[in-house]
């Protein structure tokens, strides 16, 4: 369970835009508005600039499953307790296939009954990178049965991103959208 953290950083108002910030943010609207992780990261736009552009290729030119990705993701998430990277997350994960009972069995972690051998190894992978900084050997020899390097360099990659975004979410406050998934108890 999370508590609400403190916003530290606040989004970049819209009238405090420079053409730049503008630019960078354009392309990363939902639905017509700006998200709170981008408004507020803008604030640093060279850096919004590469980050953007890597965290873009795992999420949409990335060579793993979407699917696959969004456990990854959402277990990530859970183990940092970042709320805002769930909210967003389990709407990414519910349209790259995920069921809804599967969402809210990714907390329960790879022993949960119902995933298929891929799909715990994936969240094995999480939790590995999580504990130890390294997948082990039989999750490794699980996953590599099944993904190919780029996909096993992305399993790795996806993950890391993923702490980056939380730890820097997190400690930054950035509020979760009003219509975000709630992070689960």
């Amino acid at each position: 369970m999370t508590t609400q953290r403190p916003m530290r950083i606040a989004p970049l108002a819209p009238e405090a835009r420079d053409e730049r910030a503008n630019e960078l943010l354009e392309p990363l609207k939902v639905r017509g508005r700006d998200l709170n992780i981008f408004a507020t990261l803008v604030r640093h736009p060279r850096l919004f600039n590469r980050w953007s552009a890597f965290g873009g290729t795992l999420l949409r030119r990335g060579e793993l499953a979407d699917r696959h990705r969004e456990l990854l993701v959402l277990r990530t998430a859970w183990h940092c307790r970042a709320d805002y990277e769930w909210g967003q997350h389990v709407a990414i994960a519910a349209a790259a296939g995920l069921s809804e009972t599967e969402i809210a069995r990714v907390p329960e972690g790879p022993h949960a009954p119902g995933w298929s051998e891929l799909d715990a190894a994936l969240l094995r992978a999480a939790d590995e990178l999580h504990a130890d900084s390294c997948i082990g050997e039989s999750t490794w020899a699980r996953l590599a049965a099944e993904l190919d390097e780029h996909q096993l360099i992305e399993v790795c990659m996806v993950v890391g991103q993923y702490h980056l975004v939380a730890f820097t979410l997190n400690s930054l406050g950035v509020q979760p959208e009003a219509d975000a998934a709630p992070f689960p108890r």
